[in-house]
């Protein structure tokens, strides 16, 4: 039964809350009503807290000591679809609707008032003040800008004249001066701005997608395309149309924060920025997004993963990039993944939703072979550039020094890069200058004292950093176990240790270091990157950041220093991100006219996955790894889920973990199967002891439900802490 649209004062409502309930609490309606979905002040205990209406209360309690709700937030309430998408996460991933509720709210002062700001524009008739150097910088960068009523500070940016200038020249009535609210709607963005010129392969793509969007119903599309081939002009397209037909539209970006190439191209299609929503955002942007996205004055949001969860007011049409990308992956707090939640959002919103990479995740390649997502292929480059050579290099037959890990081979072809004043790309997915230090008298290997993992020396800030839990500590002089000073020895490289040999090797060369711990902001990486697409930089070192779409028109070489990093231990999904890195990688080179190459260094060429890297054959990989992966009955052909149970107390968590593995049977009834408990691989985190299982199951609709009622058995008491992961993607 639906329930009712309007609450009167004091009628009974069903609240949920971002605090730690999770269940429906009872409130009566404030003063003047509320609609359902509509956001709430609330009192709980002494303090006010926010909550969204979701349907009539429970009516048990006695309505005297029920309490009134204090009013409604000037915000739109939350539709129906988004109460239900909502309701689907929290199902899906198991997880309290509570928490998934701050997902969509993670935006501060909602419910105060709406805060003012002051702007300006230029006069029409500015040419009849007196001149200055400072006024004519001024008057040059607005009349070039198509924007009116800017802040002191986007002035200040577009011009380069000190905020003293600016009001000077309001006062003399250079500039109009306005107060107006922050929260005010983005610009227009016009779908018939700048198209561009699209080969046939694209305009077939984008015929098949627009021939979707026009059925005005549910679809998942996978956009594959070699790297090059301009898949992002083709979604831009879809894009557009939807923006026609007056859609809000939602981009999903890996890494949001670094993407200046793409945000230009969007401005150059549309003719305005759209809306930015991810981590480096002000606290005042994030509060003019959200409220922007519920009442419609924002048409494109481009994100990252928790973008998913705006409160869109007529969202038409979800865009997933690179979405084979793990850092779609939510792994603290609510565990969920990005991708996924998009196709859920989208079938719920009865909308398109387009899954774009060269690389696709194997789930969603399967998912197009069966039929179940619409595969929209694009198998040429864009223009005259064509794909890259790949070609190996033995490291068994190279004359490597002790500590080098640049090939002679590797060394001769950046050297003939240099040349020709062409770029070079050297490839290591590993932060830091070395990841082990070890020593030399003992043997004893350096590690976190919060954790059971090894600390990684990063020696520009001269210092050890775990990277599980972030603890860092100064490097020692001695041996922490021995004591004996002289012995500490470094084993292996990153990027640190890599940059120190090129700059040996390559004196002359500019070098830049593309690592995330190297930028005290996202806008510095981002200014680096903007600087390496530029051609100022000859040789570009980096983790996989560099494989995120970037686009490097002079890079003509790329070195991947050591694959086989990426193809040890046990995770089951090893072989595909190793192939995915190093085809999204190798794809950054020769994205011009010049043909590129990419050369992969490693001590087993004759493994399956470098074989097929080498080969080029997409479909050829991933029909081997599919079989292998039915085989074992493993995702997408079963289903995983990962359970941890941590504490500060080991005997507590393995009780709790004894306790669940002697009461199974609702797994057992659906045909699944437990694994563990064990220690997980990593054991103990931030000092917390973790014990974890694995539980394998058929696709079976039941799953979720009979995994509430496997952990409802099991009692957490004290600090225990048991947490969830559907479909997991790491396994430490």
């Amino acid at each position: 039964m639906k329930a009712q649209e309007f609450y009167n004062e004091n009628e009974s409502i069903a609240v949920v809350t971002t605090e730690p309930f999770s269940r429906f609490l009872d409130y009566l309606a404030p003063e003047g009503g509320c609609k359902i979905g509509s956001f709430l002040v609330l009192p709980l205990g002494r303090r006010k807290v926010m909550g969204v209406v979701w349907g009539p209360g429970e009516g048990q309690y006695d309505h005297s000591k029920v309490r009134n709700a204090i009013s409604v937030i000037d915000v739109p309430p939350m539709s129906y679809k988004m109460r239900r998408f909502l309701e689907a996460v929290s199902d899906y991933t198991i997880t309290p609707i509570n928490l998934i509720l701050r997902l969509c709210t993670r935006v501060p002062d909602l419910s105060k008032p709406s805060v003012t700001q002051k702007v300006f524009s230029l006069v029409s008739n500015y040419s009849d003040f007196k001149k200055t150097p400072q006024r004519d910088l001024l008057i040059s960068a607005l009349t070039k800008t198509n924007k009116n009523k800017l802040t002191t500070k986007e002035i200040v940016s577009i011009s380069g004249v000190s905020s003293a200038v600016i009001a000077a020249a309001a006062r003399i009535g250079i500039l109009n001066e306005e107060i107006i609210p922050r929260d005010r709607p983005y610009p227009v963005l016009n779908p018939n701005f700048k198209s561009k010129k699209l080969s046939p392969s694209q305009i077939n793509a984008c015929t098949a997608i627009m021939d979707l969007q026009k059925k005005n119903s549910f679809s998942s599309i996978l956009l594959q395309g070699v790297t090059g081939s301009g898949k992002t002009e083709v979604y831009l397209e879809a894009v557009a149309n939807a923006l026609k037909n007056g859609e809000q539209v939602l981009v999903l970006l890996p890494e949001i924060a670094l993407t200046s190439e793409f945000f230009n191209r969007v401005k150059n299609r549309f003719g305005a920025n759209p809306a930015e929503w991810h981590s480096g955002a002000t606290l005042a942007e994030r509060r003019r997004i959200w409220k922007m996205v519920a009442s419609g004055g924002a048409k494109l949001v481009i994100g990252a993963r928790s973008a998913l969860f705006l409160p869109f007011m007529n969202l038409g049409l979800v865009i997933v990039d690179e979405e084979h990308d793990h850092s779609y992956k939510q792994e603290d707090g609510v565990i969920y993944n990005a991708r996924d939640m998009a196709v859920l959002r989208s079938s719920i919103e009865g909308i398109p939703v387009i899954l774009a990479s060269a690389t696709p995740s194997l789930e969603s390649w399967v998912n197009a072979k069966n039929g179940k997502y619409n595969h929209v292929q694009i198998h040429e480059r864009f223009g005259q550039a064509t794909l890259p050579s790949l070609s190996v290099v033995d490291l068994r037959t190279e004359n490597l020094k002790s500590n080098e890990w640049i090939s002679d081979s590797l060394e001769n072809s950046i050297t003939e890069c240099l040349k020709n004043e062409e770029q070079s790309l050297l490839f290591l997915n590993r932060r830091g200058y070395s990841p082990i230090t070890v020593c030399r008298a003992c043997g004893n290997q350096i590690s976190c004292d919060e954790c059971d993992a090894r600390m990684v020396e990063h020696r520009f800030i001269n210092r050890l950093m775990c990277h599980q839990c972030g603890h860092t500590k100064a490097m020692p002089h001695k041996c922490p176990s021995c004591g004996i000073k002289g012995k500490l020895a470094v084993v292996g490289p990153g990027v640190e240790r890599l940059a120190e040999e090129a700059q040996i090797k390559f004196p002359k060369a500019v070098i830049s270091v593309l690592s995330s711990d190297l930028y005290g902001s996202a806008k510095s990486l981002k200014d680096e990157i903007q600087k390496i697409s530029e051609g100022n930089t000859d040789i570009i070192i980096g983790t996989q950041l560099v494989a995120k779409g970037h686009n490097f028109p002079k890079l003509r070489l790329v070195g991947v220093i050591d694959i086989d990093i990426g193809l040890q231990g046990s995770d089951l999904r090893a072989a595909e991100r190793t192939y995915q890195l190093v085809r999204q990688v190798s794809g950054r080179a020769g994205r011009k006219d010049n043909k590129g190459r990419a050369l992969i260094q490693t001590y087993q060429p004759e493994h399956p996955v470098v074989e097929a890297i080498i080969k080029g054959d997409d479909d050829e990989f991933w029909v081997s790894e599919a079989k292998q992966r039915e085989l074992a009955s493993m995702p997408p052909f079963g289903k995983l889920v990962g359970i941890i149970i941590s504490s500060s107390n080991f005997e507590n968590a393995m009780f709790l973990a004894n306790q669940l593995k002697t009461s199974t049977q609702a797994l057992d009834i659906i045909g699944a199967r437990v694994y563990g408990p064990a220690p997980a691989p990593i054991a103990r985190i931030k000092r917390r002891h973790r014990i974890r299982f694995l539980v394998k199951s058929p696709r079976t609709p039941g799953l979720q439900d009979a995994i509430r009622k496997w952990v409802a058995t099991g009692s957490l008491k004290g600090d225990l802490r048991l947490s969830i992961d559907i479909d997991p993607q790491s396994f430490y």
